[in-house]
């Protein structure tokens, strides 16, 4: 479902000293397919999923950008890519879904005291390669993403969302000030994601 209630789309990006975020193109597959199978180990946990596969393929990785890039030139959903300074290396990925999404109907969605997750129009998702771990790059995504997020956004009300299967994200947002506000519980997956505000 659209983001309808968005005054001026989607930003383009955002450029920091450290990494840029942009719209993710098919043209990256290669550079995705990295970071993805190097780090397909702990997005199996974020994904609550078998994807990636050990015989995933940039070519079905390419089919998989083609969708997103469609979904964000339709405003169905909104996908970017951090890459490096340079743009020779993908960092990650950022992912912005309306809460009535489709990946949201049949969950069990649970406030943590009196929240409403219809007052919030949209869930963000991010991961970073795993060699940047170590350096903290997620931290500084997050950070990043919190003032874009406030600033350039018209967005009314949004959701930080990972999975407690991807312990390593769930630990670094849980030493933010970052709240907890919702469980959401999705039919056929092994955990539960965590949507914080």
């Amino acid at each position: 479902m659209p983001f309808s209630a968005m005054d001026n789309g989607a930003p383009d990006g955002l450029a920091t000293g450290d990494f840029i975020i942009r719209p993710i193109r098919a043209a990256d597959a290669e550079l995705d397919y990295a970071a993805v199978m190097e780090s397909r180990d702990f997005l199996r946990g974020w994904e609550q999923t078998g994807w990636p596969e050990e015989d995933f393929t940039v070519e079905a990785n390419r089919e998989d950008l083609e969708k997103m890039e469609r979904w964000h030139a339709n405003g169905d959903g909104f996908s970017y890519t951090v890459m490096n300074l340079v743009e020779t290396e993908c960092l990650g990925c950022v992912y912005l879904r309306s809460t009535n999404a489709r990946t949201y109907a049949g969950a069990r969605i649970s406030p943590i005291g009196d929240f409403r997750w219809e007052d919030y129009e949209a869930t963000v998702s991010f991961w970073v390669r795993r060699s940047r771990l170590e350096t903290a790059t997620d931290r500084a995504l997050l950070d990043a993403l919190r003032t874009w997020l406030a600033k350039d956004w018209s967005l009314q009300g949004h959701l930080f969302t990972t999975s407690e299967l991807f312990v390593q994200q769930a630990d670094m947002i849980g030493r933010t000030d970052l709240q907890l506000r919702f469980t959401v519980e999705k039919p056929n997956k092994p955990g539960r994601y965590l949507a914080y505000e």
